[in-house]
């Protein structure tokens, strides 16, 4: 979230999108009621179903699963046509009036750059063109046909009202109402914020949506506003921490990238990362990277980081490829891969198509679940009749589970989607033998050390050097790891400008990130955190929820990172003179010497407005890009492409070329193709949800949540039902080309027909919580129907829009 959950009621409009707040966040969508009661703010709902949300919703508009790029997209057109856009904001805080190279282009669908053999993109000629000084060029007047605004408009202008009506299925008139309500923010007095999830993540272009969106409220002018910004809703609470702490493949703590197999030069690693500024007075505050990567370096290995190793960066694994979920189980699958640890992790149920994980955690030799339950992964080898059907003796898989504590049983930080990190604590021990994971994870750690230390390898330095200096090895306590993620000053940390001045002594905590060095002077396992636990003690554990602004950021409950920030991008909350564009709403301002108010600056808090350094610091620009120049891997715009199992079987924008037809640039593998099916064979789209009686996979081992919830159905609308000749309460078989399921039919008026092309789409909704473990009735799982296909940038899979056929069971 660029805003925060309570910072919802600070908005006059809130378009819901790609999610389902209500139901799946029903404690953080108080802030949207309140917002409503105290604010009159209206509440746009833009779903394929009728949603809880939608029921409470101001303005509620259907659209076909998968086409989020096309409405929004629309939206860009709309603006951009009506002049309905915030020129303040958007000629001095985004990239605009830049203009882009010659040789960028746009032609039937593809970038510039693209390599049809290896489905991906040569990004060279996605740039700025560059002056003899090294800045990019720009056109305050806009009139440059090459600069951003005039390519942009150009992509979008394809987006039309009636093509929204064709390839959504939302009705014209419904989608001009709801722009007209978007547009409504569009001035310094009003704010709109955006509320999204799992709706525009699970889908091939997911990356893209999420980017459309942003485009959407940066041409309003709401991000970096109180009621304002891009907010993601998180599935649970841990998941931005997930994220923050770099748990992906390819990343480190503090949204640090690895090394690919090519970089193994320290220094041009680091200054391919280190962006330089690419106007006059910006900041880019990248160019820090090398600071964030030493600090991180020296809470791993600390004094065996040094530099002749390159402070550690010598000991890093150079990656090949990225390893996510689907490359795992891809090589799994070639018997590639045979020994896995499922940390907190139930891929049988929540990796896409279940049959292809079933088959390959069978061609392991050893699985390893480290669990609080017993999960369907855990006895994926054991046969549950028609939910599971295998044959358990020819699975040679030896499984180890290692029972966990979960949350409640431990202590420690959870980073909620507003980025705020609180720390709790226990509420009991955990049953019988169960273990924390740091106990778990930490017993693994030394039995492997001693084993590289004993019989050594191809090159043990980075297991046998690595820093481990906690007071029992065994167990580390959740507070010696958070002020290591924190980090702490190795020598006297000095002012750069006075060195006389000490900010930080040798083995104190830091106080934030800006005392980071790239000397090896300080440690930090994650700089964004840095500042969560400093000299004066646990940030994470304050519960001062005083809020004197009356603006909700309560800034001494807890802590947020960045810096204790509660709303990214705030400078923009002001004009260039450093007036905030609503008073009302005001959440920094310059004072004449600093920038001050009810929010921590993310800004440089002595900078002068008169200097000219923009707001989005992160970016080299300084500004905000609707040109992404190095960005997603599918291109700079934005572009609708067709779900990878189509309804159509073609792009309505591209008719005629097939290269096109869905995401050139998707993350899937060859052998997964096969397994595609096509709208001949399964006529009906299909969508996954979550309901607001089941937490995930969880709470169907739970006796209350079993009872309210207990079995498993399908949702379908009455047109569909008179289709295949079922009512409410019959059985039904949902097939895909990877399997089928058997539920019980909901018959229901929340899901209506959609007119696509002249030709008729029927969607069905199938809620995810069951399985063949827990309370509950047993049931199939969900994601045996779900297509082996992920967005090409985070390689999240396409469990929103897919292929099925409904019949009668």
């Amino acid at each position: 979230m660029t805003n925060h959950w309570v910072d919802i009621k600070n908005a006059d409009v809130i378009l819901v999108m790609g999610g389902n707040a209500a139901e799946a966040h029903p404690c953080g969508f108080k802030w949207v009621t309140e917002a409503k009661a105290h604010r009159k703010a209206k509440l746009i709902v833009v779903d394929p179903r009728f949603t809880r949300t939608a029921s409470v919703a101001d303005y509620y508009a259907q659209l076909r699963t998968g086409t989020d790029i096309v409405f929004l997209g629309g939206v860009i057109n709309y603006l951009l046509t009506n002049d309905k856009i915030q020129h303040e904001y958007v000629k001095n805080y985004t990239d605009m009036s830049f203009i882009v190279r010659e040789d960028f282009s746009f032609t039937d669908g593809l970038y510039s750059g693209y390599n049809a053999e290896k489905r991906s993109y040569d990004k060279s000629s996605w740039d700025y063109e560059r002056g003899d000084d090294g800045f990019a060029k720009v056109d305050p007047t806009l009139q440059n046909p090459r600069c951003v605004y005039q390519l942009m408009k150009q992509h979008y202008a394809r987006y039309t009202p009636e093509q929204v009506e064709k390839i959504c299925g939302t009705p014209k008139e419904k989608f001009l109402h709801v722009c007209e309500m978007l547009a409504s923010t569009a001035v310094p007095g009003r704010a709109g914020t955006v509320l999204y999830a799992l709706g525009w993540t699970h889908h091939s272009v997911g990356s893209q949506i999420i980017r459309t969106g942003a485009m959407v409220q940066l041409l309003l002018g709401n991000i970096g506003i109180a009621g304002g910004g891009m907010n993601a809703l998180r599935g649970h609470s841990n998941i931005q921490g997930l994220t923050d702490l770099g748990l992906m493949s390819n990343l480190l703590p503090g949204y640090m990238t690895l090394p690919m197999e090519a970089e193994q030069d320290f220094d041009a690693y680091i200054t391919k990362r280190a962006t330089q500024p690419l106007r006059p007075n910006q900041l880019s505050y990248w160019r820090n990277y090398r600071a964030f990567h030493v600090s991180f370096m020296k809470s791993w290995w600390g004094d065996n980081a040094t530099a002749e190793n390159n402070f550690g960066f010598d000991y890093l694994p150079k990656l090949d490829k990225s390893y996510d979920m689907l490359q795992v189980f891809e090589l799994m699958s070639q018997g590639k891969m045979t020994g896995y640890i499922a940390q907190g992790f139930n891929p049988l149920a929540a990796a896409p198509n279940k049959a292809k994980i079933g088959a390959s955690l069978a061609k392991l030799k050893w699985l390893v679940i480290m669990d609080p339950l017993a999960t369907e992964t855990s006895e994926f080898w054991k046969n549950f009749g028609e939910f599971n059907d295998v044959d358990t003796a020819s699975i040679q898989t030896e499984v180890f589970r290692l029972p966990t504590t979960c949350f409640a049983e431990e202590r420690g930080s959870l980073v909620s989607s507003s980025r705020v990190l609180q720390w709790h604590w226990q509420g009991s021990d955990g049953p019988g033998e169960s273990k924390s994971d740091l106990e778990i994870m930490s017993g693994l750690w030394l039995r492997i050390r001693d084993a590289y230390r004993k019989d050594g390898g191809k090159y043990p330095d980075p297991i046998v050097k690595m820093s481990w200096p906690y007071a029992n090895p065994e167990n580390p306590t959740p507070e010696e790891i958070a002020m290591e993620y924190n980090g702490k000053a190795l020598a006297d940390v000095t002012d750069p400008t006075d060195k006389t001045k000490v900010l930080a002594k040798k083995g104190e905590q830091l106080a934030s990130f800006a005392q980071l060095r790239d000397d090896g002077s300080t440690a930090s396992g994650c700089w964004i955190f840095c500042g969560s636990w400093t000299q004066a003690g646990n940030q994470m554990g304050r519960r001062d929820n005083s809020d004197p602004t009356g603006i909700g950021n309560t800034l001494n409950w807890a802590w947020a990172w960045p810096a204790n920030r509660r709303i990214l991008y705030n400078r923009a909350s002001c004009d260039v003179s450093g007036k905030p564009f609503d008073p009302t709403r005001k959440l920094i301002a310059w004072n004449g010497k600093t920038w001050s108010g009810a929010d921590i600056p993310d800004f440089k808090a002595d900078e002068p407005p008169e200097n000219g350094m923009n707001p989005f610091i992160m970016n080299p620009e300084g500004v905000a890009r609707f040109f992404s120049r190095d960005g997603l891997v599918e291109g700079p715009f934005p572009e609708h492409y067709e779900p990878f199992e189509t309804p159509l079987g073609y792009n309505p924008l591209h008719p005629e070329n097939k290269a096109v037809v869905s995401n050139p640039a998707a993350r899937v593998f060859p052998n997964d193709r096969a397994a595609f099916g096509t709208h001949e064979n399964f006529p009906h789209t299909a969508t996954t949800y979550r309901l607001t009686e089941h937490f995930h996979y969880w709470t169907k081992h739970a006796h209350l949540n079993a009872i309210i919830q207990p079995q498993q159905f399908v949702e379908i609308g009455e047109d569909l039902a008179k289709e295949v000749g079922v009512v409410a309460g019959d059985r039904i078989k949902v097939s895909s080309n990877r399997g089928h399921v058997i539920a019980v039919a909901l018959v229901t008026k929340r899901i209506k027909t959609l007119t696509i092309e002249g030709k008729k789409v029927q969607t069905v909704g199938l809620p995810l919580h069951w399985g063949f473990k827990g309370l509950t009735h047993p049931g199939y799982l969900v994601n045996t129907l779900t297509p082996s296909v992920g967005d090409g940038n985070s390689q999240t899979p396409e469990f929103k829009s897919f292929l099925v056929k409904v019949e009668k069971a």
